[in-house]
């Protein structure tokens, strides 16, 4: 099947050919005609399945001309990286429409936004905090939205973005229709769409949690993080296919150490990105892996959904994520569409953290083992540990805790020989007031 015996129009039909894009995916097949019916669809697909298209083919198929100022679509993205990616994939497919679509995100002066939205829309791709601010600033209205997309819903609530979401759907008008897509389906997305969708139909092209096809899965057992930095190295300098790696690290502090370990041996390869860079810099260092100027990209889970890169040879978990879901949105950014790639996640010895656990979760989500790859013999396995490393082998290894109550012996108990001495001359002055006490009842002087 290609695009032409799709049910698209003869614009969108150009802007594919344009793009050299001649085969849909399934996920692409089987939603357009389930979008254009007009009812709720939640979609389920694995990563790098071309999900965005999915949505977006049968949403412009429809989308009528029009000069109103407020916009009739909404795209709720998690990111901002995640906006301009969706705006760009609109664009190219628009080239011979009229469509006018604007983006909304965070990090930036809101009144430029403002005023930019002022100019009218037909698509607004937007995050969920950004997007509640413009609403009550009433910079944009929202009770002209015919359709609501969400994409990566479950990245969303992992951010924090429940309340938000919440506002969004209230400030929405009741009649319109709910697109969901994502290659997860999580308790809390469920939850979302029992509140929120009519009815849907779900499509589901994989089961939630599944890998693509073209994914080759790896692992080695690496006892710490200097361990980890020797075989990050040995790798980068010997492998001849690792042409363009994304590597994922665990927390910001973590990515941005990488970067200056990596960099000594590898100069002007590497890029690194996270929430604590601004949105400019953030947008280079993308823009530079994904032209090929960078052959590494260091990044924190914030890049794991939706970003598109075009063939990427490897994926790297520094670290074993703790949850599953992360570990497939990760490894989803390779073999995108019908390519190939590879997948290698450094997992920890059992002493030092949870990971081995993770890996078992992992595995159990997906139904398949990971091959265990054999340690290199000429890699240098280090037995410094860093400060985090050594706060939890101390955590681990401490002495149990004790029930204070079970010790206890109540509030009456013996007392100590040292506080059992007798003092004597208070006992002479009782007695003698005793005394005293006596000689009175018996009649003796006053």
């Amino acid at each position: 099947m290609t695009f032409n015996d799709l049910n698209l129009n003869t614009p969108l039909r150009n802007a594919l050919e344009d793009l050299k894009l001649v085969e849909p995916t399934p996920i692409q097949v089987e939603a357009l005609p389930v979008v254009m019916s007009g009812r709720d669809v939640v979609g389920i697909a694995q990563t790098g399945t071309g999900k965005t298209f999915a949505y977006l083919l049968p949403i412009l198929r429809q989308l009528k001309f029009s000069k109103q100022k407020h916009p009739r679509v909404l795209i709720v993205v998690p990111t901002r990286e995640l906006v301009v990616q969706v705006v760009g994939e609109i664009e190219k497919l628009t080239q011979y429409m009229s469509v006018r679509t604007k983006g909304a995100y965070g990090g930036v002066n809101m009144n430029t936004q403002k005023d930019e939205l002022a100019t009218g829309m037909d698509i607004l791709v937007a995050t969920p905090g950004r997007l509640v601010d413009l609403a009550l600033s009433r910079a944009v209205k929202l009770k002209t939205i015919k359709q609501l997309v969400i994409d990566e819903v479950d990245e969303m609530l992992n951010l924090g973005f429940r309340k938000q979401l919440n506002d969004i759907l209230d400030l929405l008008p009741e009649r319109r229709q709910n697109i969901l897509f994502s290659a997860t389906l999580t308790q809390e997305v469920e939850k979302l769409i029992q509140s929120a969708f009519e009815n849907p139909q779900k499509i589901e092209i994989a089961a939630s949690g599944t890998s693509a096809d073209g994914i080759v899965q790896k692992m080695y057992w690496v006892p710490n993080f200097n361990t980890k930095t020797n075989l990050l190295k040995h790798l980068l300098a010997t492998e001849k296919s690792w042409v363009k790696v994304l590597l994922f690290a665990p927390t910001k502090k973590v990515a941005d150490a990488l970067f200056d370990i990596l960099d000594v041996d590898f100069p002007e390869q590497i890029g690194v990105i996270h929430s604590n860079k601004s949105q400019n810099y953030r947008l280079r260092t993308v823009e530079k892996f994904d032209n090929g100027t960078h052959r590494i990209l260091i990044a924190t889970d914030l890049i794991a959904r939706g970003l598109d890169f075009q063939e990427i040879s490897h994926v790297i978990n520094f670290d074993t994520p703790d949850e599953a879901e992360n570990y497939i949105h990760r490894v989803g950014r390779t073999a995108r569409g019908n390519a190939e790639g590879m997948a290698i996640t450094f997992v920890n010895k059992i002493e030092l953290t949870q990971e081995p656990d993770y890996l078992k979760a992992i595995e159990s989500l997906m139904g398949q083992e990971i091959e265990c790859l054999p340690f290199p013999d000429e890699v240098d396995v280090s037995e410094e540990l860093i400060d985090d490393e050594i706060l939890t082998y101390k955590q681990k290894n401490a002495a149990p805790e004790t029930n204070i109550l079970e010790q206890s012996q109540g509030a009456f108990h013996e007392k100590k020989l040292k506080n059992t001495k007798v003092n004597r001359a208070q006992e002479k002055r009782f007695a003698r007031k005793q005394e005293k006490y006596n000689s009175k009842r018996r009649g003796g002087k006053k």
